[in-house]
């Protein structure tokens, strides 16, 4: 085995550390050391172990519990946890895996036992890894690439405008806007992988200031209604007279509405209506609420649960754009501000889409 991989040991009482040390000594581990249960908690971080060997009975924080705190940790869960103890009930065997441990080990402990357990145990954690590493290249490649496209539609966002002020032919001038409107969708769906990189990585920086929320709906509104008319969809606004002004981020809530009213747009059939609703509860939070509903085809129970999901499109429509990127954009940009967002079925027919600032 690599004599790099660390082993973190978790006992009070130093002659289990003992033993366990001479058992495994020809393997060549870099054994840690950790006396009780918050010890170890504490000592993650620095140690950064590849297995976990963990004992049941120790005092204050008990096996169970620390194995609990470690699994339900999201960067420590990947961890593979061996339970060593004595107790050999169904009902403790059941408690320890209830509390994600993925392997036991029976006191006295056996060499031969333990030697294979945590090479099993490591081949599970190199894989988890290696799996990780592939799936950071991957994103990293999209981000570099998504990065890199930038500048050429730029290039041919601004050529299709400046040729659509010059003298074309009808048909000359039906490609120049198919093209444009091909490169502003593919520039809408880059912009949104973007910032999606940069909030999971918390390198976003909200740029809250105080915004008055009717005027930036009424914006909105007046930008889709063109779009909602070529399909002759009624496109309403539904708010109050007073409006709030609320300390958010403009440009991406911003975003967030054009993204629910794109779709709604996208997936309404013709003659349909679609209302955009803003209330200001009285309560402290949220400060707004915002429904977008429409009579679209609706949204089954089991697809709501995900439709949230990065490159999840949910149902395949016919002649219909669809990336799965815009709802997870929206549902990253509004946590950002502590809001939420969900969907429930509109009746009696289509969905309502609501957000909480």
């Amino acid at each position: 085995m690599d004599s790099q991989n660390s082993i973190l040991v978790v006992d009070d009482e130093p002659c289990g550390f003992d033993v366990i040390e001479a058992l495994l000594f020809k393997e060549g581990y870099n054994l840690s050391y950790a006396s009780c249960g918050q010890e170890a908690l504490n000592g993650l971080e620095k140690i950064q172990p590849d297995v976990i060997l963990l004992d049941v009975m120790m005092p204050e924080l008990d096996g169970i519990e620390v194995c609990h705190r470690i699994k339900s940790h999201p960067k420590w869960h990947h961890i593979p946890i061996i339970i060593v103890t004595a107790l050999n009930s169904k009902e403790d065997l059941a408690r320890c895996l209830d509390a994600g441990a993925d392997d036991f080990l029976g006191k006295p402990v056996s060499g031969i036992e333990l030697r294979s357990r945590v090479r099993s145990m490591l081949r599970i954690k190199k894989q988890h890894d290696e799996l990780a590493a592939t799936l950071q290249l991957r994103e990293d490649m999209s981000h570099m690439i998504v990065h890199d496209l930038r500048h050429p539609l730029a290039n041919i966002i601004i050529s299709c405008e400046i040729l659509q002020q010059t003298e074309l032919k009808e048909k000359q001038q039906r490609k120049t806007e198919q093209i444009l409107k091909s490169a502003l969708q593919l520039r809408s769906m880059t912009d949104n992988l973007l910032m999606m990189a940069k909030l999971q990585s918390g390198k976003l920086t909200l740029h809250r200031d105080l915004v008055d929320f009717n005027a930036l709906e009424q914006e909105v509104v007046l930008d889709f209604q063109a779009i909602a008319h070529e399909k002759n969809i009624q496109l309403v606004s539904d708010i109050p007279e007073s409006s709030n002004t609320l300390l958010i981020d403009a440009n991406l809530i911003r975003r967030v509405l054009d993204n629910l009213l794109s779709n709604a747009i996208k997936f309404s059939p013709s003659q349909s209506k679609i209302i955009l609703q803003v209330d200001y509860p009285v309560y402290p939070e949220p400060q707004a609420i915002i429904r977008i509903s429409d009579s679209g085809p609706g949204i089954n129970e089991e697809l709501r649960k995900r439709i949230f999901d990065k490159y999840d499109v949910g149902n395949l429509m016919t002649g219909i754009y669809q990336t799965g990127l815009g709802l997870t954009f929206c549902k990253m940009a509004v946590e950002a501000h502590g809001g939420r967002i969900f969907v429930e079925n509109n009746q009696p027919s289509g969905s309502v889409f609501t957000v909480e600032i």
